[in-house]
């Protein structure tokens, strides 16, 4: 859809945001905007063609260093000088931005940060000041046209800062017109841009027609009331960053004591049912929840065993015996056979008899008991 290729479409508002009094960071980065060459490219006419978006990037191709397209079933040839000149591109200075001189490099670190201490080539947006944050987002979606978010600063639009900053000519005619081809070019997979800067160099060429013309959006084109609302938006961002920021606090990452077995036994208290530990680690917890663990010495329970090695243990304890013990004393066998009684008692001689489980066979006792 066309409506797509306008989502990195943007125009600053020179007149507007160069007025801005109370905020002179702001000022000062526009003015390098403007010094190294790039007013006639961010803020030219804001006409937008969308019906012929699609087709121009849909037939978009790179020949013998131009790039041209079909719209309207007319060829079109976009040439380096043609991009460069109506847009008044510089077409002297640096290509290579890594050539920077090191003196400015480590001057920008300094400059750039929001706080005091220096900044690196690749860091996050919000450690820098709020007019470098939004030369940041202007280079990343509308110059170099990248796809995605734009929180880290890469080490490629960090120099690119530099050299506005600090008023170094860029040979933007070079830089510009190769992203140019690069969207013409499907290897290259590059995200889509320039939609502002397509109408004009359509329009330009008489043998097409574009059709309709639509008002650039109103929240695409950055003026005075677009810079104070992203100065609030960023400072709202930055102290809900800090009021959440963590507080370090002791964390249960924990660790048991290893307990050598040449040490005394004296070190583990044996009796006790609790293995003391010790914080090893401290991490950040938020103010707004609670800490996982207190500050004090962490417990943690032993665990019980079962299963064949607490019988193996059980079999293996020692079993007291009492000190005064009698030792077992050998008696001489007694005769079963009672005394022989007179036969007039049979009654007697069955009770006892049948309690000791003995068959009497004497015939003497068992006529006697006929």
């Amino acid at each position: 859809m066309a409506s797509s290729f306008i989502a990195n479409a943007l125009q600053v508002n020179f007149e507007s945001v160069l007025g801005i009094s109370d905020n002179e960071g702001m000022v000062q980065m526009f003015r390098g905007l403007e010094a190294t060459g790039l007013r006639g490219f961010l803020g030219c006419p804001s006409v937008l063609y969308e019906q012929k978006l699609e087709p121009f990037f849909d037939t978009a191709f790179v020949q013998d260093g131009d790039v041209v397209c079909a719209v309207s079933g007319k060829f079109v040839a976009i040439s380096e000088d043609r991009f460069a000149g109506v847009f008044n591109l510089p077409t002297d200075g640096l290509t290579d931005l890594s050539e920077v001189p090191n003196d400015l490099v480590l001057q920008a670190r300094t400059l750039f940060s929001k706080l005091s201490m220096r900044v690196q080539f690749s860091c996050k947006k919000r450690l820098m000041k709020y007019e470098f944050r939004l030369l940041n987002d202007i280079l990343a979606k509308y110059i170099t046209v990248k796809a995605g978010s734009f929180d880290v600063v890469t080490h490629e639009r960090f120099l690119m800062m530099m050299a506005i900053h600090f008023w170094i000519k860029v040979n933007w005619r070079k830089i510009l017109f190769e992203v140019l081809k690069e969207m013409a070019d499907r290897t290259t997979k590059r995200a889509k841009g320039f939609a502002a800067q397509i109408c004009v160099l359509l329009k330009g060429d008489l043998a097409v027609t574009l059709g309709e013309a639509k008002t650039f959006p109103p929240l695409k084109i950055i003026s005075t009331n677009m810079v104070n609302t992203y100065v609030a938006t960023n400072k709202t961002i930055d102290a809900r960053g800090e009021s959440d920021e963590p507080d370090v606090a002791k964390l249960a990452i924990v660790k048991n004591k290893s307990v050598s077995k040449k040490k005394s036994a004296s070190i583990v208290d044996k009796d006790a049912d609790d293995v003391h530990v010790e914080v090893v680690a401290e991490k950040a917890v938020s103010k707004n929840r609670p800490a996982a663990v207190s500050e004090a010495t962490v417990v943690k329970k032993k665990r019980t065993r079962s299963g064949k090695a607490v019988l193996k243990d059980k079999d293996l304890a020692l079993i007291s015996v009492a000190q005064d013990a009698v030792p077992i004393q050998v008696v001489a066998p007694i005769s079963v056979v009672p005394a022989e009684r007179p036969c007039s008692d049979p009654i007697f001689l069955k009770i006892n008899l049948g309690t000791l489980g003995f068959k009497l066979k004497s015939a003497k006792l068992q006529s006697c008991l006929e």
